[in-house]
């Protein structure tokens, strides 16, 4: 496999997503068991979505009548608002931790994927190896990013909640203008 320095490089290009929003997710202080299912959850993600780009990328993008970001903008900003209020409220922040916002989370931070998938056949005609590159990538350094953000989490306190929610928030609006640009 002449290219599996490049399977490699696009794996941690597509997967520095992932490692940067889970820093901000490991703020919230997550277990240690739902990190690893979180990240688990984010590997399998990136292992499906280049796989599904590569079957079907063609066909949807041409019917698909909005844009993606909006879908991701959503996402970011809904869990950023909660973030922010569960601070305040000093509640526990039930979208993150339960498997509906892993789910989430794995499907915001793996849309990119999808998208390289469409050109998968260029890079190598392995495609399964090539996505498990991905899956194996991206749930390290999910992992690495919440046992980051757990530390950032547990010196701030709920202050590093209200700055993940609001970088999170940013985020969620940035992916929504980048609809109208």
């Amino acid at each position: 496999m002449g290219n599996l320095f490049l399977v490699i490089l696009i794996g941690i290009s597509l997967s520095m997503d992932a490692f940067s929003l889970s820093i901000i997710y490991g703020t919230y202080g997550i277990s240690s068991d739902k990190a690893i299912i979180l990240s688990i959850v984010v590997g399998i993600f990136h292992f499906i979505m280049p796989l599904l780009g590569l079957c079907f990328g063609n066909i949807i993008m041409k019917y698909f009548l909005f844009s993606i970001n909006l879908i991701v903008g959503s996402i970011f900003f809904v869990i950023g608002i909660s973030m922010i209020l569960s601070s305040i409220r000093e509640d526990d922040i039930k979208i993150l931790t339960n498997m509906l916002g892993f789910l989430l989370f794995g499907l915001s931070v793996s849309i990119d994927s999808f998208t390289v998938g469409i050109g998968i056949g260029f890079i190598s005609h392995n495609y399964l190896m090539v996505s498990s590159i991905f899956m194996v990538i991206s749930g390290l350094l999910t992992y690495i990013g919440l046992s980051f953000g757990k530390n950032i989490g547990e010196r701030l306190g709920k202050y590093s909640d209200i700055m993940g929610g609001g970088i999170m928030i940013m985020l969620g609006i940035y992916y929504l203008f980048k609809i109208v640009v």
